[in-house]
């Protein structure tokens, strides 16, 4: 009986099976690695196979697991693929099929390739056919790997967060930590994770002994955890710091970021007193704009529990920030440039802030390069700090530096501006004393930061994003010469939705960090997730955190502050007033729940009890802009528009960038007939508002009763091209052009308001006075006689005898007839 085609496929394995129908038959062969690469040996010219794991000349550790050899085949008629590596040794090859283009060598063929490869070159040659013909060679690519008798050594510890960033920000419990070691070909497992605060960089003393990591415990943005290495660590309260506590100043907040535990263990320093840019952008891949723009060093002593500035890293007039430590713990190197103070005050405990408020940076392509200084640390004495030649004023920014652990390299980022996340950073490495910057060979296409060398300082970890909006960890050799290898990518390491970020080689055994769990949370955490909720107006998101504050602790202002602000959010306005009036009563000397109390109370028409708590915030913290604001809107809806202007005066004095003070000041003064003053502030509103439409509108009319028409109208076209369905700014524009004798530009606009309201008697005898005054009269005394019907079947008899004069007056006038043919 013969056996079916169906049979035959089934029992092959290692061969790709050819079939090839003739008269109705299929015969069935193998194609083998031995035809393909005779083909190949005879072939002249073919097409390209681009290999892009690994790349060529790629350095393997020892210890790496089997890596994905993928390409890319120019030939769409290449459907299988021979992968064939040649060794030095002369001995036989190693020949696979593919059938997809990658390949992944089993874990045995892989040990033998790494062994066969040991410090000698082996040749991998992919050569792309046809499974109908695969004698004629299509593509091919080659490329050679090595192995390096250098091992890694170390595990490693690093972050996974999910993106976009600002989600990341607002849910920080999915951000996770994972510890392992590079040999393992699954991921490491994760040892942190869950955490509903934001857990942000970490460091590991040169044994591998402490851990320190940025924690944001009790809503205080500069807490510090710091923690013996175990199997099993506990993020406790008595391992929390906070960087708030050096000079602390009420309503000045340290954020303590980019901090660094000392090689010995007994030292941290951090960046404090700062302020820094941190502002979510759209898309995936580069989801966020961050750098420091004031700050100085402060050290803590683990021995004696005190902080104290480093001196010559504490100038106010710069931002200094970004620390690194030398292996030996007697030099600081860390990046500074002049301070600088963002345009938008008042963002005290604000982490995240908004484009608006950043927009010198984020649209204006305001530059700001940062430059290496080397300190010496002196017991925290400090010294006089020095630009790092190779790495400052180099046009530069210059930033990340890292110490290789011999101390001879200092390995950092340099792009055109700013820090983190820069599409065009790249790693450069210089003598650690200063000197020629070289560009690593290792560097990806896009992204190449947050660096770690191997205790052994044999191998370099680093983060890139050539190809994805998720960072991929990268690894790469570094010997003596200061000379790098092509990237290794760790894809085994890092998951596909998540970005890798902060890979840090730990000096200890894979398995001494098995769990970290925190019990340091409490009501005060929830409420910095509920504020954080806030900021991005999730109202359902702040509701849930701050109830679950409450029921740790129902007497926490701060929670019914959040929940009150959230559930008028979701508009759920009586029990918002319940939550905020019993905030106010826990904390009466809370400026910010006063004003808010106020704002609710303003929203369901309580003008006197807003005015009242308005007031009192106002006499906790005289210089609240906020509140001066809302208590204008409080007094002008009690009819005293006298005060509410004061206010509102008052509120651009503490806040100049507050527009929508400008804005009321300049209404109500239009409305008294200022009309200088008003012009004043409306410029000020479409200066900082330049897509406010009413802000223009009113800029518009301003002029224009002013006699300023040449300038009163384009703002005022500018208005309606904003909002063009506004018939109130459209009106006025067709009034002012009318009044200009340009009936021709204002008959569209009379148009348009009718297509939206067909029976506006008012607009109708407007289009009709147009029409005639252009010579149109059929137009003019059709809409005219509709106009008047329209008037005298609503009763507007004063409507009607305008519009009935209007006629008779066109009807004595002795223009011709104009049909508009």
């Amino acid at each position: 009986m013969r056996r079916s085609v169906q049979s035959l496929i089934g029992g092959l394995s290692a061969a790709v099976i050819i079939a090839v129908v003739c008269m109705g038959i299929f015969f069935v062969r193998r194609a083998s690695p031995e035809e393909i690469l005779a083909a190949w040996a005879q072939a002249s010219e073919v097409g390209r196979i681009e290999i892009a794991c690994p790349l060529d000349e790629t350095l393997f550790p020892p210890e790496f697991p089997p890596p994905s050899f993928r390409w890319k085949d120019e030939n769409a008629g290449a459907d299988l693929w021979l992968v064939s590596l040649d060794f030095s040794d002369g001995r036989e090859r190693i020949d696979s099929l593919a059938r997809q283009p990658q390949w992944m060598p089993e874990a045995s063929v892989w040990e033998q390739i790494k062994k066969r490869s040991l410090e000698r070159p082996a040749t991998v040659t992919i050569i792309g056919v046809s499974r109908w013909k695969p004698s004629r060679i299509l593509s091919a690519g080659r490329i050679t790997i090595t192995t390096s008798l250098d091992e890694v050594g170390a595990p490693l510890f690093y972050r996974e967060v999910n993106l976009p960033f600002a989600d990341a920000v607002r849910d920080p419990s999915r951000i996770r930590w994972r510890f392992g070691a590079i040999s393992s070909a699954r991921q490491p497992p994760i040892v942190l994770e869950n955490l509903p605060v934001c857990g942000n960089c970490h460091s590991f003393s040169a044994n591998g002994s402490i851990l320190g990591m940025d924690i944001d415990y009790a809503n205080d943005k500069g807490s510090y955890a710091i923690a013996a290495v175990q199997e099993q660590m506990t993020l406790d309260r008595s391992t929390i710091i906070t960087w708030g506590d050096y000079k602390r100043v009420p309503g000045e907040v340290t954020y303590g970021l980019l901090s660094q535990v000392s090689p010995d263990g007994r030292y941290v320093v951090s960046t404090v007193k700062d302020e820094s840019v941190f502002v979510p952008k759209p898309g995936m891949d580069f989801s966020q704009l961050f750098f420091p723009v004031k700050g100085i060093l402060c050290v803590y002593d683990r021995q004696t529990g005190t902080f104290r500035s480093l001196p010559g890293a504490d100038d106010p007039r710069l931002v200094q920030s970004n620390p690194t430590w030398s292996p030996d713990g007697k030099h600081i190197v860390f990046a500074a440039t002049e301070a600088h103070t963002l345009r938008t005050a008042g963002n005290a405990g604000k982490v995240l802030l908004s484009p608006e408020e950043c927009r010198e940076f984020l649209e204006e392509g305001k530059p700001f390069k940062f430059n290496l200084y080397r300190i010496a640390f002196n017991e925290g004495q400090g010294g006089q700090a020095e630009p790092l030649a190779g790495a400052s004023f180099n046009g530069m920014s210059n930033y990340f530096p890292r110490y290789s652990p011999d101390g001879q390299w200092i390995v950092f980022c340099r792009a055109a501006n700013y820090m983190l996340l820069q599409p065009d950073s790249e790693l450069y490495i210089i003598p650690a004393e200063g000197g020629e910057a070289r560009r690593l060979r290792a560097n990806t296409a896009r992204m190449n930061s947050w660096h770690s060398f191997s205790p052994n300082g044999k191998w370099l970890v680093f983060s890139g994003k050539p190809d994805s909006p998720f960072t991929k960890l990268y690894l790469t050799h570094i010997d003596g010469k200061g000379e790098s290898t092509p990237p290794v990518a760790l894809d085994h390491l890092t998951s596909p939705d998540r970005a890798a970020n902060i890979p840090e080689f730990v000096n200890t055994r894979p398995n001494a960090i098995c769990k970290i769990r925190e019990q340091f949370l409490d009501d005060l955490s929830y409420v910095r997730g509920a504020w954080e909720y806030l900021k991005s107006n999730d109202y359902e998101g702040a509701e849930r955190q701050a109830r679950k504050a409450l029921e740790l602790n129902a007497k926490n202002a701060d929670a019914l502050h959040y929940l009150g602000l959230a559930l008028f959010g979701r508009q759920q306005t009586e029990e918002a007033l319940r939550h905020l009036s019993e905030a106010a009563r826990l904390k009466p000397s809370d400026s910010e729940i006063q004003t808010q109390l106020g704002v609710v109370l303003l929203s369901t028409g309580k003008w006197s009890e807003a005015v009242s708590h308005l007031q009192k915030a106002l006499q906790i913290a005289p210089d609240s802009a906020n509140a001066y604001f809302n208590l204008g809107i409080a007094l002008s809806h009690k009819g005293d528009r006298q005060e509410a202007m004061k206010c509102w005066l008052k509120t651009v004095r503490l806040k100049p960038t507050d527009h929508e003070a400008h804005l009321n000041l300049a209404m109500a003064l239009s409305e008294q007939g200022a009309t200088e003053q008003a012009i004043e502030h409306y410029r000020k509103v479409v200066q900082l508002k330049p897509d406010h439409a009413t802000a223009h509108a009113g800029l518009g009319m301003a002029l224009c009763t002013k006699g300023v028409v040449a300038e009163g109208v384009p703002h005022l076209s500018k208005a309606v091209d904003l909002d063009p369905n506004n018939v109130t700014i459209r009106y006025n524009l067709g009034v002012t052009l009318a009044r200009m004798k340009r009936h021709d530009l204002a008959i569209p606009h009379w148009q348009q308001i009718l297509k939206h309201d067909p029976r506006n008697a008012e607009v109708l005898l407007c289009l009709g006075i147009s029409y005639a005054e252009t010579s149109q009269r059929d137009q003019a005394f059709s809409t005219l006689n509709q106009a008047l019907a329209l008037a005298r079947s609503a009763r507007n008899d004063a409507l009607a005898a305008q519009i009935t004069r209007q006629i008779e007056h066109y009807k004595q006038s002795k223009a011709p007839v104009h049909t508009g043919r």
